[in-house]
């Protein structure tokens, strides 16, 4: 069995996320070509790199990320920091070889992302981005029922992405809150919306900050401006016409989690909730809707699990959560790396979201549509 050694660089939230699908891959695939196990765990001070370490059995902690990039026996670069410490990390990896796993956005901002555009030539390694709501069972199938045609041309739509973390006018000001809910949030959204619909043709957004001045996080007393916005929704019109709304926000009270959308269509119509995992909602406009409503209506279909193999554990048919869509999209990454092919979503993707994140922000400054 080939082993992968992996470094970690950032093990916050994240890192623990990307370490867990490392660690429990082997039970959920079964397959005996390839094994990922992380040697290296990263983060800005000593002592929180050798807890983690010590946490996962990793051999090394350490402070900076080049000992991890430049090291000739990672394979693997698995970025896990805030946004703005992206960059040098990607650059790094890629001018030594190194196959590249990287938390969304792929950077801070467009110049950094065109920058590593212009290196991709020369880069011959395996990348991805997380964006691992592509890969839960019922996107999947989404994806393949749009695909087949079996709800024709795409008439209109809705993704959107839903958190109220900022709705708290005493939440301090960290970097996640700085960084903005288009980087956050609307990285995933748009991606997703992007991968099910293909390519936008214009947009027209607006944006809004909830409160001009929050606390400081060292020093609540102290007010600092904020300068990012909360939330944001953006018109979007495809190539044949169509409109739709992309929305995220930080500010939508009463929500927990809510990733979802709706696509209608010619011949029918898709739709996938917030908080129901499971189940992607399918409407055949082909029904027979006589006598009295005949077979006409939504229909639920049990995605649960139903991966396909070397996936099998726990069952097809047992609920999912929110750690499986990030365990499929690392295995997803690794039997790319494993099979030399990349199968995306690739850094190329992650230039494409910040250039159309870029493209919101432009067009929410103007009040106007921008072509894309």
């Amino acid at each position: 069995m080939k082993t992968y050694k992996v470094g970690i660089i950032g093990f916050g939230f994240i890192g623990k996320v990307h370490a867990y699908g490392h660690l429990n891959i082997p039970l959920f695939y079964e397959q005996q070509e390839f094994q990922s196990r992380i040697t290296h765990i990263c983060t800005s001070k000593l002592e929180t790199a050798r807890k983690g370490a010590d946490q996962i059995g990793a051999e090394h902690a350490v402070t900076d990320f080049r000992e991890i990039t430049e090291n000739p026996d990672i394979d693997i670069v698995d970025i896990c920091t805030p946004n703005h410490l992206h960059f040098d990390a990607v650059i790094s990896a890629m001018q030594h070889g190194k196959h590249i796993y990287c938390d969304k956005p792929l950077t801070s901002t467009l110049d950094d992302a065109l920058k590593i555009q212009e290196k991709l030539q020369d880069y011959r390694g395996i990348s991805q981005m997380t964006l691992q709501n592509r890969f839960f069972p019922a996107v999947m199938r989404a994806k393949q029922l749009i695909d087949a045609g079996a709800i024709g041309e795409v008439l209109e739509f809705r993704g959107q992405y839903l958190h109220s973390g900022n709705a708290d006018p005493k939440a301090p000001l960290k970097w996640k809150l700085e960084a903005g809910t288009i980087a956050d949030l609307g990285s995933h959204i748009i991606d997703l919306m992007n991968y099910l619909l293909g390519d936008f043709s214009e947009l027209m957004a607006s944006t809004h900050i909830a409160y001009p001045e929050r606390p400081c996080p060292v020093n609540p007393g102290k007010k600092l401006k904020v300068t990012a916005e909360d939330n944001m929704i953006a018109l979007v019109r495809l190539p044949n016409g169509a409109c739709g709304t992309i929305a995220a926000s930080k500010i939508a009270t009463g929500v927990e989690d809510g990733f979802s959308f709706e696509i209608h269509g010619s011949r029918g119509a898709l739709r996938w909730e917030p908080m129901n995992l499971d189940k992607l909602f399918f409407y055949d406009c082909s029904a027979a809707s006589a006598p009295l409503g005949g077979i006409r209506g939504w229909t639920a279909i049990d995605c649960g699990q139903r991966y396909d193999k070397p996936a099998g554990f726990p069952t097809p048919k047992a609920p999912i959560g929110w750690l499986r869509g990030h365990m499929h999209c690392l295995y997803t990454f690794l039997d790319s790396v494993h099979k030399r092919k990349a199968a995306g979503p690739t850094l190329e993707q992650g230039i494409k979201i910040q250039k159309i994140m870029e493209t919101v922000k432009e067009s929410a400054a103007k009040h106007c549509w921008i072509e894309l």
